[in-house]
């Protein structure tokens, strides 16, 4: 399938701007995009038709995807395309950059499922960087082609249940001894932890605060590792775990980057955890919208259709409102991001009020959308179960990489007011 040859929605805000389709009719153009781009979109929309939208909502009341999906998406060129080919990457042609990223978060969105996305396709791409940029070699070429091939599952592992967004005072141990680390401590919310094979494990290994954080890969079948699943209010099919660490003995070569300097890699990280999320919120927001309109334009209330209502109207306008201008800082910042006018510390302030002000959209856009469906938004089936799963996973949204009063301060105080 070519660019031109996409399937857009035909619905008015049902696809950004620089996709052709701007409202009232006519097309529309970036600066941002190329042909290339163009052509990932359409491999990732192909995809998503054809193996998300159809069975997302089976996935995520059963509770668990099919393994195969991993496998399925690499084999579709989408899984490795953030990847170095000499891992088992599989690049678009020219490179992938900050908008191929934006392109594949935005399309894999569409299919209304936070839990689909984040377990199989993004938990993988917060917990491998650090092996790439910090790793011994033999831990990168044991680690990185099975899980870039989706033959293994990988997780990382930071929160805990005293320590959510507060890294720094992370309690989980990892003592030295010999040509071993014991690792003792407890994870909580690790996003696909119940299946996977790797684990980028935050432990203290020195003193209180940052500067006592080391990152560790666990693999999972280590003796003393223990998941069980967690019952979350969304994401149900993302194998949410707790994790346990009972007297684990993991060899010091398994240790990522240098003792006592991990926080930064944690930091780094954050960057593009928080871009993910403000992004994937923002085409949730879009999801909202546009399920809304069609509705709208299909029911009939008072002996006339519910577009014609002004009520109705002003709704969709104020979520098109916010929807759009959101999209459009998201692109500057990948811009931003692409051409390295901005250091990694200070755009992490921007990114972090991006990602606040696309989750608070998202939370005001299922309300809104709740409102106009109505009770068929309420029932998990029919019309509404879109928008019934995306309002129970706001709040994941919201706290997930750091919850919104964290991030406004931490922007606030880089910003040196």
């Amino acid at each position: 399938m070519s660019g031109e040859e996409v399937e857009l929605s035909e619905v008015p805000y049902g696809e950004p701007y620089w996709y052709g389709s701007a409202p009232g009719g006519g097309g529309s153009s970036s600066p941002y995009y190329t042909k290339k781009h163009e052509e990932f979109r359409a491999k990732v929309r192909a995809f998503v038709e054809a193996e998300l939208l159809p069975y997302v909502h089976e996935w995520d009341e059963r509770g668990s995807f099919p393994d195969e999906l991993h496998r399925k998406a690499y084999a579709a060129g989408i899984y490795g395309a953030a990847w170095p080919a000499e891992h088992g990457g599989t690049p678009p042609p020219g490179g992938f950059d900050a908008f191929h990223d934006l392109i594949l978060v935005d399309e894999l969105a569409r299919c209304g499922c936070g839990g689909v996305l984040w377990s199989c396709f993004q938990s993988f791409g917060i917990s491998l960087p650090p092996v790439l940029a910090a790793g011994r070699p033999e831990v990168i070429q044991r680690v990185a082609r099975p899980v870039i091939t989706g033959e293994a599952v990988m997780s990382l592992a930071v929160s805990e249940p005293y320590a959510g967004s507060d890294v720094a005072n992370l309690r989980t141990t990892a003592v030295r001894q010999g040509d071993h680390y014991v690792v003792n401590g407890e994870k909580k919310w690790i996003t696909g932890g119940c299946k996977a094979d790797f684990f980028t494990v935050a432990v203290r290994t020195g003193g209180p605060g940052f500067k006592g954080v080391s990152l560790l890969l666990i693999e999972g079948n280590r003796k003393g590792v223990s998941t069980r699943r967690m019952k979350t209010q969304g994401w149900w099919c993302s194998t949410t775990a707790y994790i346990t660490f009972d007297e684990v003995r993991v060899p010091v070569g398994n240790l990522i980057g240098e003792e006592n300097n991990g926080f930064k890699y944690i930091m780094n990280n954050f960057n593009h955890e928080r871009f993910v999320l403000g992004a994937q919120a923002n085409r949730f927001a879009r999801v909202c919208l546009e399920e809304s309109i069609k509705w709208a334009r299909q029911r009939k209330t008072f002996n006339k259709s519910h577009i014609e209502h002004q009520v109705i109207r002003h709704k969709i306008a104020e979520m098109a409102r916010r929807v759009e201008s959101t999209h459009a800082w998201i692109e500057q910042l990948a811009y931003q991001y692409q051409t390295g006018q901005s250091d990694s510390k200070s755009l992490g302030g921007a990114i972090a009020l991006m990602k606040v002000h696309s989750t608070k959209n998202f939370e005001f856009c299922a309300r809104e959308a709740s409102q106009i469906l109505g009770g068929s938004s309420y029932v998990r089936e029919g019309k509404g179960q879109m928008i019934e799963r995306l309002y129970r996973e706001v709040r994941v949204s919201a706290i997930g990489g750091g919850s919104e009063e964290v991030l406004i301060d931490m922007a606030v105080r880089q910003a040196k007011l």
